[in-house]
Order: structure tokens, then sequence, then C-alpha cells
């Protein structure tokens, strides 16, 4: 007795499985009696949204025939279906007539098809909701809550992802539109760019600042400060956050903007800490050792209550998995607002097959997915990267596009790729000896040229030229700022 009053809840669980067999039945009429119907619905259900398994395999045959520019009508797909049991409990081939023929509304397929495809969804809600009580019931050393609602993240986003419908063809007056809207708020606003500012002047004139829906790479060797540079970028542009009316008349982000900073390197408290050090102007070893005086100290606090109120949101969570960062960074847009996302950096990244020995497949599934960030939340992506050791065996140590890891998926995937260069760090390590006092003074003389500056080298821009932008850098602050040039310096400057 108590069995059969478990199998007929469990009969109940299953019925009241949202579904709606009407209008699959509707959908496979309207599809068998005109083909044509299946360039409208074939963007928004697959087979797998049919919750009939017959009708699951009926749209599938159909769509493999039209697919190949063949008839599928009930006579054709008879052949293709003769042997389906699960047909023939519905009375065979008879079947497919009865459905061709009971087909009144061909207009309303896509709006039949949407049904079933948000029917499909709820399903699918139901069996993740399902699977993670079932885990967290399950207390294993091995399964921790933490992973457990990363995992969840992980294929809420996916089933997000999936029958995205909102894409297609676009008349080019809409994209005309688009782009003399994005020229003219250029041109309205100060400093003439279109994109967010860098906050560093020559930056900006070289890319026009950080476009929407643009991945741009940033690489150097170790300690040549592209996390300072990506550090500094990202404060600038939350420091720079303003809101309130935008052009078109929605409430928004008018300058600077909200920042998303993975930093999957160095702790929140490390990176926090160097942009107190560069804001406060005190000697980040200070910082660490606490050797700070009384007026550094008190530089240092005045900074962090300034800096507490800057829209900057940091992660430190180490090995994430692109699908994670995703589902993160569509939450942070959807809780603040999101206008910029930094990786720091993009080798610490994992791909989704997390089993996969192919890292060069994986890198480049982390870079179309980076990029498929940029275009799906349409924000700036920056993401660091390292460069290969083939570098230093250069007599010119500047950095090229073919010293990028796994640089075929990187370079073709970013819109722009830049390089941090320091020329100082490596003329630091060529001091002759002292008894060479010739050697000694020609490289103090090189060291006077280049000493506290920096190069941000464009190696490739999708939209814009290449080039060198020279920058100041502050080792102790970690600063990278404009550099004054010769035509800038007034007259007491001498």
């Amino acid at each position: 007795m108590a069995d059969g009053g478990y199998q007929a809840a469990d009969k109940a669980d299953e019925i009241a499985l949202p579904h709606n067999i009407e209008a699959e039945q509707a959908l496979l009429g309207a599809l068998l009696v005109n083909n044509e119907i299946y360039d409208k619905v074939a963007a928004i259900v697959e087979p797998v949204h049919f919750y009939d398994p017959v009708h699951r395999r009926i749209y599938d045959v159909a769509a493999q025939r039209i697919q190949k520019n063949a008839l599928a009508s009930p006579v054709t797909l008879k052949a293709f279906l003769a042997d389906d049991p699960g047909l023939a409990e519905l009375g065979g081939p008879a079947y497919l007539a009865r459905l061709a023929g009971a087909a009144i509304s061909i207009f309303a397929a896509r709006d039949y098809a949407q049904m079933i495809y948000d029917l499909a969804i709820r399903r699918a809600l139901i069996e993740i909701g399902e699977e993670i009580a079932g885990t967290a019931k399950s207390i294993t050393v091995d399964n921790e809550p933490k992973a457990q609602i990363v995992e969840a993240e992980a294929r809420l986003y996916q089933l997000a992802e999936q029958g995205r419908v909102e894409g297609g063809f676009q008349s080019f007056l809409r994209s005309l539109t688009t782009a003399v809207n994005v020229a003219n708020s250029a041109y309205q606003r100060e400093g003439k760019l279109a994109g967010v500012s860098t906050g560093l002047r020559d930056l900006d004139s070289k890319l026009g600042g950080l476009h929407k829906s643009d991945l741009l790479i940033l690489a150097g060797r170790p300690s040549m400060g592209k996390t300072a540079l990506a550090t500094n970028l990202a404060f600038n542009v939350a420091n720079a956050y303003k809101k309130g009316m935008r052009s078109d008349g929605v409430e928004g982000t008018i300058d600077g903007g909200v920042v998303g900073f993975f930093s999957l390197e160095m702790s929140a408290d490390q990176l926090a800490s160097r942009i107190l050090a560069e804001q406060a102007e005190v000697d980040s070893h200070k910082i660490r050792d606490g050797s700070l005086d009384a007026d550094e100290f008190r530089r240092f606090i005045e900074a962090s209550k300034t800096l507490e109120r800057i829209p900057l949101y940091i992660d430190d969570t180490p090995a994430l998995k692109i699908s994670t960062v995703a589902a993160r960074a569509r939450r942070l847009k959807r809780q603040h607002g999101l206008d910029l996302l930094v990786i720091d950096y993009l080798q610490l990244l994992k791909g989704t097959n997390t089993k996969s020995d192919n890292r060069v497949n994986e890198v480049s599934e982390i870079t179309q997915g980076l990029k498929a960030i940029a275009k799906e939340l349409e924000i700036p992506v920056i993401a660091l990267s390292q460069l290969s050791r083939q570098v230093e065996n250069r007599e010119d140590k500047r950095p090229q596009l073919s010293d990028l890891r796994e640089s075929g998926s990187i370079e073709q995937d970013a819109d722009a790729v830049m390089f941090v260069y320091r020329e100082e760090y490596y003329k630091e390590r060529e001091m002759p000896s002292e008894t060479d006092l010739e050697a000694t003074a020609r490289w103090q003389e090189l060291m006077e040229q280049v000493t506290g500056k920096a190069e941000v080298i464009i190696g490739k821009q999708r939209h814009g030229p290449i080039g060198s932008v020279q920058l100041a850098f502050e080792g102790r602050f970690t600063r990278f700022s404009d550099l004054a040039q010769s035509w800038q310096q007034r007259p007491d400057d001498y």
C-alpha cells in the first residue's frame, strides 16, 4: 500500500512537469504542412525542447530533411518513423497525417515554438533545482557548499545562454543609426572619446577610450608592471564614475564606470594596498613592513576613506572557470551595474572542460568566452596575459604579437593587443663593473634617459592605429601616469 502511494506520488510529479502537448502538436502540424516555417522556429526550439519523446523524434527527422532541402511531410516522414514504437502507440503513420490535418494556424507557429521553449526551460530549472537539493543533502569531504554554489551558478548560466533568439540580421539603417549616435556622443563629450576614458591622456588618444564589446589584451613579461597598469586603469575608471540621465533619455553611467576586477593571482587585500599606495603616495614596501611615519599613515587613512566610495568590485577567487566568470559578471551588472571588466590574468582561468589536455584549445575557449562576455554585457573587457620567455633571448626586448603564449587564439579574438615595456628594468641589470669608468658613465647616461619611463606598445588594434604610447612610471607607488612632454614644460621648470 505504501509502495503504491509512492508510485502515485511519482506519477503525479511526472504529470505536473510543465508542458503543452497541444502546442507541440500544433507546431509539428504547421511544419508538416509548410516547411518554410522551420526557418522561423529553428532559432527558438530544438528537438530536446519537446516534452513528448515521439514529438521530439518527429521534429528531429523533419528538421534533418528540411536542412537538406528535402520535403518533410507525413508521406516522406513515414519511412523514417515506421519502426518507431512510440509512434505506433499513437496510431502509427496515421498520427502524422492527423497532425498535418489539424494544423489550423500556420502564422502562430513562432508563438507555439516560444511556448514550447519556455516550458522546456521551466522543466530544466526544476531538474537543476532537484539536483542542487540532492547534492546539498549529500555531505562528503570533497563536496564543499561553496563549490556547489559555483557549480549551480555555472549550470544556470549555461541554461540562460541556450536558445538566445534576440540576435539575427538587422537592417543597415539600424546599424548606421547606432554608429552615428556613438560618433555624436564622442563629439559632445569632453575629450572627444567614443569609449570610457582610461585616465591616461596619450593612451586615450591612441585607443579612443575603452569601447563597448571590445576585448583588450594587456600583456607583458614579469616585473613590467602589467598588473599595476591594469589596477591604475580600473581605479581611474571607477574614480571618475558619475551616474545621471544619458542622451538617450535613460538613467545610467555618464562618465567613468562601475568596474569588476577578477584578481586570480593577487588577493583583494594586496590589490587594495596597491591602490592605496598609489593614491596616498606611500611606498608600497612601507605598507607591507609597517614602517610608515605619522604623515604617511595619515595620508594612507585619508586615501582609504576616499576610496571606499568608488564602485570597484574585486573577486579574488583563484582558478575560476570561464563560465563562472561570465555568471558572476552578469550578476554584478544586474546588482550594481558594470562598465568595465578586468581579468588578471588570462592563463589562470580554466575552460569549461577541465579534463581537456589541450591547453591551446582551452585558451581558445577562454578568449572566445571573454569576447562573448564583452559583447553580451556591452562592456570593454581587459584581460592580462603572460608572454613567452623568447623575449629574453632577443637583443631587442620589446615584445611583439608572436610572443603571446598560445598566441593564435588570443591574437585572433582580441580587438586590441597592448604590451607593457620598461627598458629601465633591463638596463638596470646591465650595470658594468665599477672599475670600467667609461662603460659606467655610458650606462649612467642611458639610465637617466629611461628611468621612470614606460611604453605601452599597441601591437594590434582592430578599429584604430598601432604604435607606442610613452608613460611615466613611479615604481614606489606602482603608478603609471601621463609623461610630461618637453613642449608642456613651464619656464619655471627649468
